[in-house]
């Protein structure tokens, strides 16, 4: 900020209490309107950050819904998988019959199928990279922060719950000997179960994901944007 102050001659006390209180108006005024427009760029520069990111949540809301809908219905296939064999162990169906209803149960193709979402952060780390972030109210940024740390969250435990709960030699074990027919009743059982435990945990880590995004959009983004059936 740079003021030019008018040399003038000064008379009397007057002159001068007037002449003093130009100047001190013209400070008042340049620093006046130089805050409201520094006010106006970071208002600017919030909102189209904000928009910016609320972009990104909408992408990652459609990935999410995209694959809970088939964790949920590879899910549903397993579950009823595990339950013909079930069904035939506790019938006392002869080992032979139950492996050639598994062979036809698995028949199209048996393999965990687990799908994650692609989860985008970049608009979000440019916000806070520039300082827009910072500009946002607290509401909005507090919604924000919300379901990028809930992102970050539910991709490491799923991640970590798959880890946990698969055996990969066992299922590869099993896949290998369905494709050459061959499948051993009580063995296949245990497999199935820990990839639907593992099935189970991702839906379920995906429906509180899609809420947490869904809660981070404004309530006319999200009046179009339902929670999936599968949640």
């Amino acid at each position: 900020m740079h003021l030019e102050v008018t040399k003038v001659r000064l008379h009397s006390l007057k002159d001068f209490a007037k002449h003093y209180l130009m100047i001190v108006l013209s400070i008042l005024t340049a620093l006046g309107l130089e805050a409201w427009i520094e006010h106006s760029h970071r208002a600017h520069a919030a909102d189209a950050a904000s928009q910016r990111i609320e972009a990104e949540i909408r992408t990652n809301l459609s990935q999410t819904r995209t694959s809970l809908q088939q964790d949920t219905e590879q899910l549903k296939r397993l579950s009823e998988i595990r339950k013909a064999v079930i069904d035939h162990l506790k019938s006392g169906v002869a080992d032979d019959t139950i492996k050639q209803r598994i062979l036809a149960l698995t028949k199209d193709n048996f393999d965990l199928k687990l799908r994650f979402p692609t989860l985008r952060h970049e608009a979000w780390d440019v916000s806070v990279a520039n300082q827009a972030a910072s500009w946002m109210e607290d509401d909005r940024l507090q919604r924000y922060a919300a379901a990028y740390a809930n992102q970050r969250d539910s991709i490491t435990s799923m991640t970590e719950n798959t880890t946990i709960l698969m055996s990969g030699s066992r299922l590869v074990d099993t896949v290998a000997d369905l494709q050459t027919n061959e499948v051993q009743p009580r063995e296949f059982l245990h497999v199935v179960s820990q990839m639907i435990a593992i099935q189970q945990q991702t839906v379920n880590a995906l429906g509180s994901l899609e809420k947490q995004l869904m809660t981070a959009l404004p309530n006319e983004g999200a009046a179009d944007a339902k929670p999936s059936s599968a949640s």
